[in-house]
């Protein structure tokens, strides 16, 4: 049996994919770092042209360098978006999505909102404040403790200056995403993960996407999906199923 190809969709940069050692045991990965971060140049014109699409586009030369022509893609809480959008661009390669923290939106206002607002508007205002300890500690504590000091650490050596961290955090949290409407759209398997206890993503956004798309797998994980080896094995055994025909 081939191995599947699986695109890991970052946040910010590839070092968020802890699973990623776990899901090469039995697959090809491929991630990378978004514009700005890294040794990834910033897309040409202003911070504010800074999109997911213009993430997508990043992920889209990954498939083409590597020759891909099917393969799953793989995204986590706000890299979900880029990774719906990628989806839409290849939908024809695309096996199927497995997705964490997953949600029909960004939206942070409203009856039942996918994200805390509270919590993001803090979290703007500590890296507003004090870079470093929005990296080394805000980061660990809103996702509690998924990325731990030491990898924060790494990241922040990717990690842009502030005033380019702080543009750019501004412009696509201002980008609500209509991922239920995109994923209808893709009709392709998928896979939901949610993180028990989360506090920037409500429970009330993963209820009402396993709603709207009843037949999505889902599960819950202990640590944010990205880094939960649940999520690895949820993961391997989508694929498998969907390689076979099961789904």
């Amino acid at each position: 049996m081939e191995r599947p190809q699986l695109l890991l969709v970052p946040q910010f940069t590839e070092l968020e994919w802890a699973i990623a050692p776990r899901l090469a045991e039995w697959a090809e990965i491929a991630s990378f770092d978004i514009p700005g971060v890294g040794e990834e140049p910033l897309p040409d014109g202003e911070l504010s042209d800074m999109t997911r699409e213009v993430v997508a586009d990043r992920g889209l030369r990954e498939i083409d360098a590597r020759g891909w022509q099917s393969f799953f893609v793989i995204g986590d809480s706000l890299g979900v978006a880029a990774a719906v959008r990628l989806a839409r661009r290849r939908p024809a390669a695309v096996l199927g999505l497995a997705l964490g923290h997953a949600s029909l939106s960004y939206e942070t206002e409203g009856e039942r909102p996918p994200l805390n607002g509270a919590v993001h508007d803090a979290m703007g205002q500590l890296l507003r404040s004090d870079y470093d300890s929005f990296v080394r500690y805000g980061m660990v504590q809103m996702t509690q403790g998924t990325y731990d000091e030491d990898l924060a650490e790494k990241m922040i050596a990717r990690f842009p200056p502030m005033e380019v961290t702080v543009e750019a955090w501004e412009t696509m949290r201002g980008l609500k995403e209509p991922i239920g409407d995109m994923l209808r759209e893709l009709d392709k398997p998928l896979l939901f993960a949610k993180h028990e206890g989360c506090i920037a993503h409500t429970p009330e956004g993963f209820d009402d996407a396993v709603a709207v798309f009843p037949d999505a797998r889902a599960l819950a994980t202990e640590r944010g999906p990205c880094a939960d080896p649940a999520f690895a094995e949820a993961i391997r055994e989508f694929c498998a199923d969907v390689s076979a025909g099961r789904l």
